[in-house]
Formats: C-alpha cells, sequence, structure tokens
C-alpha cells in the first residue's frame, strides 16, 4: 500500500449517494475518488426505522462517527446509543449493525479500509457474514426492512 502525496480535496457535489446492496441504506464514498489505498470513508443516511448489515471483518478497524441524529448500534451483545458527534472505534472479530429505531434520520460517517480485504483475491463472505446479515434487531421487530425495489 502506498500513501498518497500531497492533498485531495472532496467537495459535496462530488458524492455519489447509492442504496447499499443488501439493505438499500443510502451511503457515499468519499475518498473511491482519491485513489487512496490505505484509508475508506463512507456518509451512511440511515432512514427512520432501518438497519444496516449485521456483519464483521478479517482484519479492518472501523470507526463509527455520528454526525446528525441520535446512533443505535449493536456490538456483538451489546447495545449502544451514541450521541451526536459521538465515536465508537470497532475490532475486525466483533459482530457490528448499525440502526434506528427513532423517527428520525441519522447520518453516520464511517471510516476505516474495509475494502481492502475484498481486494486481496478469493473472499469467504461467511467470514464477514458469520449469519444471517439482513437479520434486524431486537429493537426493531415487526419492521420490514429492506423495502422492495
Amino acid at each position: 500500500m502506498k500513501p498518497i502525496e500531497g492533498y485531495r480535496l472532496i467537495t459535496p457535489n462530488e458524492l455519489a449517494w447509492r442504496p447499499s446492496n443488501l439493505m438499500r441504506i443510502p451511503n457515499a464514498d468519499y475518498l473511491e475518488r482519491t485513489g487512496s489505498e490505505i484509508l475508506g470513508a463512507r456518509l451512511w443516511r440511515l432512514p427512520p426505522q432501518s438497519a444496516n448489515t449485521l456483519h464483521k471483518h478479517v482484519i479492518a478497524e472501523e470507526f463509527y462517527f455520528v454526525l446528525e441524529g441520535t446512533g443505535r448500534m449493536r456490538v456483538g451483545e451489546e447495545t449502544l446509543t451514541i450521541p451526536r458527534y459521538g465515536g465508537v472505534l470497532v475490532g475486525p472479530a466483533a459482530l457490528r449493525q448499525l440502526f434506528n429505531d427513532t423517527d428520525a434520520e441519522v447520518l453516520w460517517l464511517i471510516v476505516g479500509a474495509p475494502d481492502k480485504e475484498f481486494k486481496s483475491g478469493k473472499v469467504d463472505l461467511k467470514q464477514h457474514y458469520p449469519v444471517e446479515p439482513t437479520q434486524l434487531p431486537p429493537e426493531l421487530k415487526g419492521v420490514k426492512w429492506p423495502p422492495k425495489s
């Protein structure tokens, strides 16, 4: 892995928002255009009564930071409530899932290097999704997510 030289400015109008593959959560990759081989940063907009995938990583730590709203997250068997401008660092082996059990959108910034795990060649998705990744946390019992496309 090679660090960049100098700097790369990213403006909001350069962001391309797209729904995530499994859970259809709107997200935008801040660093995909920069050529960074070391760091990733992505914004995630969790709509009310929604959740991201339940997953873990092989080698990548992730830092979760709440920009707007009150964040909710499960890490292993624990449920965390993260206030605006609060953050959580999660180690690779811990199962984690963001969720929003409120009626207001929550905006997260997630920083790490998880995409590098997938670029190493053959990927065993069971290492990242050892359990059903689209299951919802108990706090969202009865909610139908993801929405039908």
